[in-house]
């Protein structure tokens, strides 16, 4: 079959495919946990749990970490760069990867780069060796294992559930990222002044053998599939043709961009603010990380009422709304009691941004292209947060945190208009 047939029968699959319900129908609700009655979805998804927490505990100790070493609000936004720079670096490379390997094998090795990673964090730690720089080039590291991992993560986890339940994983997973995103932090508050960062960094390191024994049994029960070679060039030019020939994709993709350009204000610079700002400590850290997966674990047994009466598009706009607000009440409230409910909505606005993003670009293109197409949605996201943890911590360091806020905030409230005001041509 040649390219353009190829691009042209999956664009209009996308189009034609199980993402848009017959107009005049109403959208069955699907209940969060069926996705849950797959037992491999099921033993991913509770391993994944563990590995997110893990994740979620490193994440805190490694922000707080640099903060303490550094007073510049830019240094300390360094650890968003070096975690999403690799996914905007490798994720076009990762996709293609992805669709021409064995994926549980390939899955494993990723984890399994990621551990060692986190065991090396621990070491440096322990030995008195965790300086800012060591500390961020291990902290790339742990996002190149994430830029390879991801599309093939991504794609696998579609492919175990049926189409209709896809949105219901894509909430599951933020689910259970989100449940992590409360309970990590908040052990890192707790753990980081009594056994220090290096501890934490071994928790995670621990959290991913329950990923690897999934993997591990998966490579073992699912013999690899024979691929077609193809050049790798041709591969990632077919990937790139499909998604970009796509035009609600290609609404896809800029939403993305500029949505986490500006949403990455508030993780990098979260501990200046409670450092600088608040001047409090890492206990009230982790309490407000936590109030952000507090509100995005509320909003998963929400969301699938709420999408069978609202459209993805207004729902989207709604939470961009919402999360818009919450910045901008960052620059101007200093009181916890404000602060905390302030943020839980805006938690819970998140995990409706993100969900939604997410599931729309798993369902536009079928199994044999997704990771490829998918790993362009990660080089888009990566690169939205790799340019936003930059230029907000430089903005921080210029004008204070309050006008970074402000500014990510104004900056979001812009993107659910233009978002609104083009609904109708393009929606999600």
């Amino acid at each position: 079959m040649r390219k353009a047939s190829l691009t042209a029968s999956f664009a209009t699959a996308s189009v034609a495919g199980v993402e848009h319900a017959p107009a005049g129908l109403p959208r069955l609700t699907i209940p969060l946990s069926r996705p849950l009655r797959h037992p491999r979805y099921r033993r991913l998804w509770c391993a994944n749990l563990v590995s997110n927490l893990g994740s979620w505990t490193q994440t805190f100790a490694s922000a707080w970490l640099i903060a303490s070493l550094s007073h510049s609000a830019s240094t300390t936004t360094l650890v968003q760069t070096a975690t999403y720079i690799p996914i905007f670096l490798f994720a076009l490379l990762a996709g293609v990867v992805a669709d021409g390997v064995h994926r549980p094998k390939f899955l494993f090795f990723c984890n399994l780069f990621q551990a060692a990673c986190a065991c090396v964090l621990a070491a440096l730690v322990i030995t008195g060796h965790a300086s800012i720089g060591p500390v961020l080039a291990v902290t790339f590291c742990l996002g190149v294992g994430s830029a390879f991992m991801w599309p093939a993560w991504q794609a696998a986890l579609s492919g175990l559930v049926e189409p209709d339940e896809v949105e219901a994983a894509a909430t599951l997973n933020n689910l259970s990222y989100n449940v992590s995103a409360i309970l990590g932090p908040a052990l890192g508050g707790i753990l980081f002044s009594w056994i220090g960062a290096g501890a934490l960094f071994l928790v995670n390191a621990i959290s991913f053998v329950g990923l690897l024994s999934v993997y591990w049994a998966w490579w073992r029960e699912q013999p690899a599939q024979k691929v077609v070679p193809t050049r790798f060039m041709a591969r990632l030019r077919d990937g790139v043709n499909l998604a970009l020939g796509c035009a609600r994709y290609r609404c896809i993709l800029v939403n993305v961009c500029t949505v986490f350009f500006a949403t990455i204000a508030f993780a990098g610079l979260l501990p200046v603010f409670v450092r600088d700002v608040l001047h409090m400590n890492s206990g009230v850290f982790g309490t407000l990380m936590g109030s952000l997966g507090a509100g995005a674990v509320a909003a998963a047994f929400c969301l699938p009422s709420l999408r069978t009466r609202v459209g993805k598009t207004r729902l989207l706009v709604g939470a961009l709304v919402v999360y818009g607000i919450m910045l901008l009440g960052l620059s101007m409230l200093r009181s916890l009691a404000l602060l905390i409910p302030l943020i839980v909505c805006g938690g819970m606005a998140w995990s409706t941004i993100v969900s939604t993003l997410n599931a729309a670009a798993q369902l536009s293109f079928p199994a044999p292209v997704r990771a490829r197409t998918l790993s362009i949605y990660l080089f888009v996201m990566a690169g939205g947060y790799t340019a936003g943890s930059i230029f907000w911590g430089k903005i921080a360091d210029q004008f204070g945190v309050s006008a970074a806020f402000a500014g990510a905030g104004a900056c979001v409230l812009v993107n659910a208009a233009m978002l609104f005001k083009g609904k109708r041509e393009n929606p999600i």
